[in-house]
């Protein structure tokens, strides 16, 4: 009995050894510059236009051709295929004829019930949404 008390004071003897009253902060060895930056955070982030319209047209010479019209008015992805890889075309400013790679271009508003693409192996033609 004896021996099992000493066991039970020497356990919470040093369970209350490491106790203390101090106070137990974290401090950093970089110096305190108040609040924190981070340049990401200052950074003036802009997003990518989103897609305003997306419009299916026929053209001339019968071809279909997938058209997404961004919401920065002067960018556009042209598929010739439903669910194919699109090629993007952009205009210098809004409202101007916008040209891409390997000779895709586009004439027009998402608005209008008309537009003149051209695609690879196709003249510049009226398509009809």
């Amino acid at each position: 009995m004896t021996r099992t008390l000493n066991i039970v004071s020497l356990i919470a003897a040093a369970a209350l050894a490491g106790c203390s009253n101090e106070n137990h902060n974290l401090v950093s060895s970089g110096p305190d510059e108040g609040t924190p930056t981070n340049e990401a955070m200052n950074a003036n982030i802009q997003l990518p236009p989103s897609v305003a319209a997306s419009k299916i047209y026929r053209c001339a010479d019968n071809k279909v051709v997938y058209v997404d019209w961004l919401s920065d008015n002067k960018t556009a992805n042209i598929r010739i295929e439903q669910g194919g890889v699109p090629t993007q075309v952009t205009a210098p400013e809004p409202g101007k004829p916008m040209i891409g790679a390997a000779g895709y271009s586009l004439s027009g508003a998402p608005t209008a019930a008309s537009v003149t693409i051209e695609v690879p192996g196709h003249k510049a033609q009226s398509c009809k949404a």
